[in-house]
C-alpha cells in the first residue's frame, strides 16, 4: 500500500482491536520522516496517530466485510432455487440479475453502457463422436480414428485437410528464448504437437522448473498454431511423462445421483482452429515416417531445448466434424466499476473476479449447488464491490468488480473479457480472482496423493501463479501482517492437476497482466451434490476477503504496481 502504517494486533489478527504499530512496507521516504519526526518530537503518540490516520483511511470498508453477510448471500446463491447455475439456464440468469442488482445497490458504474451486463455470445454444441473422425494417409495406405483414440470438439460442422508437420510441443516463449515453429512454415497445414512442456520434471528448467508455465495449456498451444497460420492441431501424449502422474477422476461420490451429460459451449464466432487429442498409438505411427520414436524426441528436445520440428514427408490428414446439436445463445459476464479519485490513474484498473456459473441439476432431483466453486467467489467479489463502494476514500485507480460466465464450460467468460475489454486491457495493473475461498483442503479423488496437503488447513489460502510477479505476492504478504492467514504456494509447482489454467485469471496471464488465483483448495465435495452452503468456513471466507481488501487498495494506490515477469523466473 506504498506510504502506510498499520495498528492492529498482530497476534490475535485483524479486527482484535489497536496494539502493536506495523512498519512493514512503509516507503523509504515517509518512514525517514517517521523517525525524523519522531527524533524531533520525542513523542510517541504522534507515531500512534500517523498510524492511526492511515488505517482509519480503510477502517469503514474493512468492517463491511461480515461473515454473517457472506453466510447469507451465499445460502441464497448455492440454494436449491437457483438449480446449480449451470451456464445459459434458468438459475444462473437468477444469478445474473441478483449481481447486477448488488452492484446497482452498492452504487458501482456499470461499464457496458449503462448496464452491468457484458453480453457473452456462446454456442451450446455435442460432437457426434461416432460421425466425427481424423483420416491419416501415409505411404499409399489410409486409415480412419475415431473416438476415443482420436477425439476433437469443434463448433463447426465441416472438414478441414492437409499435410501434416510436427511441432514439437507447440510453443513459442520469446523471453525464454524458445520457438517450436523456429524454421517451419506450417501455413495451411496440420500440426502435431506433444502435450504439456520441455523438462518438466527438472528443478532447474527454464520452463518455471517443476511448475507449468502459461505455455503448457492445449488452448494457448492452438492459438500459437493458429497465429502460425495452422489450420487444426493434433495433441499427443508427451511419451516421457512420469507413469502414475495424473490427474486424479472427477468420480462419483457414493450415494450421489448419476451425473447427467452436458453439452460442450464454445464463444459464437471466435476465430480458432479444431483440436483433436490423438493416443500414442497415432502418435507413434505419425513420428515414425522420421524414423524416431516419440520418446527419442522428446528426450532430444528436453535435453537440448532445441526444437526437433519438421514436415512429416508423405502425411496427410483430413479432420472431419459432425455435431448432433448446435444451438446459439447468450450468457452475460457482470461488471461494475468504482472509480479511482486520481485523475492521472483513474484510467488504470485493478480487476476482482470471479465465476458464477456451476454445472446445474443432477439426475434424481438432485442439484450441483456449488457452494464453494464458485459461489463463494461470486459473493466475495460483491461483498468486495459493497466495501470498496462504502469506504469513504477511494484509492487512486479505479477498480473493477467482474463476475464472469461459462467457468466451467472453458473460462469463456473471461476469455471474450480480454478479447473484448470493457477498459483497456494494457491498463490492468493486476487481478485478484477468487475460485472456490469457502473451505479447507483436504484430500481428494482430484488430489490423489499428488501435492501435500497440511493436517489443518482452516486458516491456509492457496496464492497461484506468483511466479510471474513476485512483486504481487510481496504486497498481499505485507497486507497479511494484518489478517494472518497461513499462505501457501505449493500449486505453483504442480505439473500434473494444472491449476494455473483452472480459472479466470489464466487469460490475462496470456496478456502479461499480474493476475493471481486465491484458492482454498480441493475437497471431497469438489463438483458434488454436496457442494453445500453449510459446509463453508466463514470466518475464513472473511479474512481472505479482508486481505483482498487491503491487497487491492494497495496495488490501486502505490506508485509502483506490480511488474510482471514473464519468465516466470523471478531473480
Amino acid at each position: 500500500m506504498g506510504a502506510r502504517l498499520y495498528c492492529g494486533n498482530k497476534k490475535r489478527g485483524l479486527g482484535s482491536g489497536a496494539g502493536e504499530l506495523h512498519l512493514k512496507g512503509i516507503d523509504r521516504s515517509l518512514y525517514t520522516l517517521y523517525v525524523k519526526l519522531l527524533r524531533l518530537l520525542a513523542f510517541p503518540l504522534f507515531a500512534l496517530a500517523l498510524a492511526a490516520q492511515m488505517r482509519s483511511r480503510i477502517a469503514t470498508g474493512l468492517e463491511t466485510i461480515k461473515a454473517g453477510d457472506l453466510k447469507a448471500d451465499l445460502t441464497f446463491l448455492a440454494s436449491d432455487a437457483l438449480e446449480g447455475r449451470l451456464s445459459l439456464d434458468r438459475g444462473s440468469e437468477v444469478a445474473i440479475q441478483w449481481i447486477a442488482a448488488e452492484f446497482s445497490k452498492a452504487g458501482l458504474k456499470p461499464l457496458a453502457g449503462d448496464s452491468f451486463l457484458q453480453p457473452v455470445p456462446l454456442v451450446d454444441y455435442r460432437t457426434d463422436r461416432e460421425l466425427t473422425s481424423l483420416v491419416l494417409r501415409r505411404g499409399g495406405k489410409e486409415e480412419t480414428f475415431r473416438a476415443p483414440e482420436a477425439t476433437g470438439n469443434f463448433p463447426n460442422d465441416g472438414a478441414v485437410t492437409g499435410q501434416v508437420v510436427f511441432a514439437g510441443y507447440g510453443i513459442t516463449a520469446p523471453e525464454l528464448q524458445y520457438d517450436d515453429y523456429a524454421g517451419i512454415d506450417v501455413r495451411g497445414k496440420i500440426v502435431l504437437v506433444f502435450n504439456h512442456e520441455p523438462q518438466e520434471d527438472d528443478a532447474r528448467s527454464i520452463f518455471n522448473g517443476k511448475g507449468n508455465t502459461r505455455y503448457a495449456n492445449a488452448r494457448a498451444k492452438m492459438m500459437n498454431a493458429q497465429r502460425h497460420g495452422a489450420v487444426a492441431l493434433l495433441v499427443g501424449p508427451d511419451p516421457n511423462h512420469p507413469r502414475g502422474m495424473v490427474r486424479g477422476p472427477l468420480t462419483q461420490q457414493p450415494g450421489q445421483p448419476p451425473r447427467p451429460p452436458r453439452p460442450t459451449q464454445a464463444i459464437a464466432d471466435e476465430a480458432s482452429i479444431p483440436v483433436f487429442n490423438v493416443n500414442a498409438k497415432i502418435e507413434e505411427e505419425l513420428l515414425g515416417v522420421t524414423g524416431k520414436k516419440p520418446a527419442d524426441v522428446q528426450t532430444s528436445i528436453d535435453s537440448t531445448l532445441k526444437p526437433a520440428s519438421a514436415a512429416l514427408a508423405g502425411v496427410d490428414a483430413d479432420l472431419h466434424i459432425v455435431n448432433s446439436l448446435r444451438k446459439r445463445a447468450t450468457s452475460y459476464n457482470v461488471v461494475g466499476m468504482v472509480e479511482g479519485s486520481d485523475t492521472r490513474l483513474a484510467g488504470e484498473t485493478i480487476l476482482f473476479s470471479g465465476h458464477y456459473d456451476h454445472d446445474g441439476l443432477a439426475g434424481q432431483g438432485g442439484v450441483y449447488h456449488g457452494a464453494d466453486d464458485n459461489g463463494s467467489g461470486t459473493v466475495g467479489v460483491v461483498e468486495l464491490a459493497r466495501a470498496f463502494a462504502k469506504n469513504p476514500v477511494k484509492p487512486r485507480r479505479s477498480l473493477v468488480f467482474a463476475v464472469f460466465a461459462a467457468e466451467e464450460r472453458g473460462l469463456l467468460g473471461s476469455y471474450y473479457y480480454v478479447a473484448h475489454p470493457l477498459r483497456p486491457l494494457a491498463t490492468t495493473r493486476a487481478v485478484i480472482n477468487f475460485d472456490m475461498i469457502g473451505r479447507n483442503e483436504t484430500p481428494s479423488t482430484q488430489t490423489n496423493g499428488l501435492i501435500d496437503i497440511s493436517p489443518d488447513t482452516s486458516n491456509e489460502m492457496n496464492l497461484i501463479g506468483t511466479k510471474y510477479c513476485p512483486d504481487y505476492r510481496k504486497v498481499v504478504e505485507r497486507a497479511n501482517n494484518m489478517v494472518e492467514l497461513k499462505l501457501n504456494y505449493k500449486w505453483d509447482d504442480d505439473t500434473v492437476l494444472n491449476v494455473l489454467f483452472r480459472s479466470d485469471q489464466y487469460p490475462f496471464l496470456l496478456h502479461d497482466i499480474p493476475a493471481m488465483w486465491w484458492f482454498t483448495g480441493f475437497h471431497p465435495d469438489y463438483h458434488q451434490t454436496t457442494d453445500t452452503a453449510d459446509r463453508i468456513n466463514y470466518t475464513k471466507m472473511e479474512k481472505i476477503l479482508k486481505l483482498a481488501f487491503i491487497a487491492g487498495f494497495d496495488f490501486a494506490e502505490s506508485d509502483a504496481p506490480p511488474r510482471f515477469v514473464a519468465t516466470g523466473q523471478p531473480k
